[in-house]
């Protein structure tokens, strides 16, 4: 299942969790401040740390590895949803970034 960046912007602003699986250098460039990294590379010794009675979004760079997180998940009986376009529609859609740094955050 997929959101779009907007539905999902409003969603993560009521309270839903926003896991980004990009990898930390990703991160490190620019990342919504509403986020928690949790890297697909990491997702299966770290599962635990997620809710299993929260709604869960995903995102990564363009929505193609949060697709398939989310589909996982979902399979693992989490109510996960993908973020549609990724960290570029976030931010296309009026979302937050931000950068670890000095540098500007950038997402592209």
């Amino acid at each position: 299942m997929n959101v779009s960046a907007a539905d999902a912007l409003s969603q993560v602003q009521s309270g839903t969790l926003l896991i980004d699986v990009r990898e930390a250098d990703e991160w490190a460039r620019g990342h919504s401040p509403l986020a928690t990294l949790l890297p697909m590379s990491a997702l299966q010794e770290r599962v635990g740390e997620l809710p299993d009675d929260a709604r869960i979004l995903v995102v990564c760079h363009s929505g193609q590895r949060s697709a398939r997180v989310a589909s996982a998940l979902v399979n693992a009986g989490y109510d996960a949803a993908s973020v549609d376009g990724g960290m570029i529609a976030w931010r296309d859609a009026g979302g937050d970034i931000v950068a670890d740094g000095s540098a500007p955050p950038t997402v592209d």
